[in-house]
């Protein structure tokens, strides 16, 4: 099982806000990206991949005001987009909330978790059109949406469809052009470090340094406006 740092989740209020945070911030102007009719969100993104961060992109999120509701409305959107607490955070600015993990077994890096006694939560199907064709993958989302320990352990996704012989074919990294923003590392403390960091090693991933200490993601990225730390607060 292979394991690494797939893509950074930002949330915005909305996502004209989070495409002016980008700007005002990290000095450009992310891509579009497309929308999640399941989950009634929207998203832009741009690449951050380095050697050491090979798959790395950022995505800013929000919830989509012209999405359709589900029709069960008891439905939770993914990385606890529905928390008030985190929205109201993010109103009053974007702010880093969580990553995503890529692996190339998702059901054996769930029973990994399981092990440990985490529920990730099933594998879900999901998709979203593009430039370079559909693109599909799965990704565990827990029915009450939770992202688990803060933030700070991370969802899991595996692209492309089941049994599908290049699942990175149509990764969002090989339709985005170089954007001038890296990412150099990718840093968490939490008091339950010691249950995190047995996760982390159950499912053999790789790229990130983890301390205990109060619940923060911080991501350090090479930007044109210099060294930017993004931080999530335990939020």
């Amino acid at each position: 099982m292979k394991t690494q740092i797939d893509h950074l989740v930002v949330m915005a209020q909305t996502l004209a806000q989070g495409v002016q945070w980008c700007e005002a911030t990290l000095g450009i102007t992310p891509a579009p990206g497309g929308e999640h009719a399941q989950f009634g969100t929207h998203n832009s993104l741009f690449k951050i991949a380095t050697p050491g961060y090979p798959l790395a992109y950022l995505e800013i999120i929000a919830i989509n005001p012209a999405a359709k509701k589900p029709a069960n409305t008891d439905a939770r959107r993914w990385f606890d987009m529905d928390d008030a607490a985190l929205q109201a955070a993010v109103a009053l600015e974007p702010r880093l909330i969580h990553f995503v993990a890529n692996t190339d077994d998702i059901q054996a890096a769930r029973t990994a978790l399981r092990m440990q006694g985490i529920e990730r939560g099933p594998a879900s199907h999901a998709s979203r059109h593009s430039r370079r064709g559909l693109l599909q993958w799965q990704i565990t989302v827990r029915e009450d949406g939770q992202r688990l320990f803060d933030g700070t352990l991370p969802s899991l996704i595996q692209w492309g469809k089941a049994g599908e012989a290049e699942p990175l074919r149509l990764h969002p990294r090989n339709s985005l052009p170089r954007s001038g923003v890296s990412l150099q590392s990718l840093a968490i403390t939490h008091p339950s470090a010691d249950k995190l960091q047995a996760a982390y090693e159950a499912l053999g991933l790789t790229g990130v340094t983890l301390e205990t200490g109060p619940a923060n993601l911080v991501a350090t990225l090479k930007t044109p406006k210099g060294t930017v730390v993004l931080q999530s607060h335990g939020v």
